[in-house]
């Protein structure tokens, strides 16, 4: 009689030995993929729930992407300093190590917690991935949909192959990392995404991780070199109050101004279907904030066209506009190749060849 494969035994099998980890005795590991560090005894899974130990070997997610490859706009991401008005390949796999209760990847992220979530994997190779992008001409590789740094021993398969067909590659990611993962990534890793969840550490910890842990990524990533935007999904009655809008400026200005932050609106989903759009009001009030606490790019999104000049890029120098956008369309830009303004020559911060 043939038995049923469960999800978690087929994921089970798309595994190889990971590397971001140690070696402890008693056949006990340390995983250091993220934040939490988990330490975990043989014969059990870290809270993400995708990678695992057998016999005092760390088993990590390899050979497969959740659903399938999606071409977006790279302002989808987003990413308003990268390749304007380019295509982004994006992949993503299963598991996360939160569990947001408004999450809009839920499907993939909380495949393995929750049993409404039903995506499953497709079997892929790394170098089928990359010729995708190739053939459609996408000049950024992104790893998304699910937390991407509990994955990272697969995206850098996938990225080391990008990098060597002169592709740029991209992290869409929750920040909840440790100085190993990012020393990791370093050499193939160009622009990285970090969902800043608020200002709050009570409430981030409701949501499965700790706000210090994300700060600390967050400035970690601008020393090491990567490209770095900060979004913050404003969602009402969570991390919408303006102390906690002026503590994010603060904090980011505080690294560095040039670093863009994307306020963008919650719609109801997963766990938080009662709860309404974000309004536009709030989204502008945030990017005030932001602009008076001295950050030179601050964006509100995902409601096209109801915030003002908010989804343009201006020269912080001399006021001209650079790129003007509607959603994810790109309108106008300015900009060349070397990312300087042309009318006053000052150097926009971003990657735009």
């Amino acid at each position: 009689m043939a038995t049923t494969l469960t999800l978690k035994d087929v994921l089970t099998r798309l595994t190889t030995e990971g590397e971001l980890y140690e070696k402890l005795p008693g056949e006990r590991v340390r995983c250091v993929a993220c934040g939490h560090r988990c330490l975990i005894p043989e014969g059990r899974d870290g809270i993400c729930k995708v990678r695992f130990n057998r016999g005092g070997v760390l088993y990590v997610p390899s050979g497969y992407i959740a659903t399938s490859l999606q071409l977006d706009p790279v302002e989808k991401k987003p990413f308003f300093h990268a390749l304007p008005g380019s295509a982004a390949l994006s992949f993503g796999m299963l598991g996360c190590d939160y569990h947001c209760g408004y999450c809009q990847n839920w499907i993939t992220s909380q495949t393995i917690r929750d049993p409404n979530a039903v995506a499953r994997p497709n079997l892929i190779s790394a170098e089928a991935i990359v010729r995708c992008a190739v053939e459609y001409n996408a000049p950024i590789v992104t790893s998304t949909y699910n937390e991407p740094l509990i994955t990272s021993e697969w995206a850098v398969a996938v990225f080391k192959l990008a990098k060597a067909r002169g592709l740029k590659t991209a992290y869409v990611s929750n920040g909840n990392a440790t100085p190993e993962v990012l020393d990791y990534l370093r050499p193939w890793l160009d622009l990285y995404k970090v969902d800043l969840k608020g200002f709050n550490d009570k409430n981030y910890r409701k949501l499965g991780g700790q706000l210090q842990t994300v700060l600390d990524t967050i400035r970690l990533l601008v020393q090491k070199g990567f490209w770095v935007e900060v979004v913050t999904l404003v969602v009402p009655g969570f991390n919408d109050g303006d102390e906690e809008f002026r503590g994010i400026a603060r904090f980011l200005a505080g690294v560095s101004r040039d670093i863009p932050w994307h306020v963008t609106a919650f719609h109801p989903d997963y766990k938080m279907t009662d709860q309404g759009w974000t309004p536009a009001k709030a989204l502008m009030r945030a990017a005030e904030i932001g602009q008076a606490e001295g950050l030179n790019f601050v964006y509100a999104g995902n409601i096209p066209g109801r915030t003002g000049s908010l989804e343009n890029t201006y020269c912080p120098t001399c006021k001209a506009p650079l790129i003007e956008r509607v959603g994810f369309q790109v309108r106008a830009n300015r900009l060349g190749r070397d990312g300087a303004c042309p009318k006053c020559r000052t150097r926009i911060p971003g990657v735009w060849s």
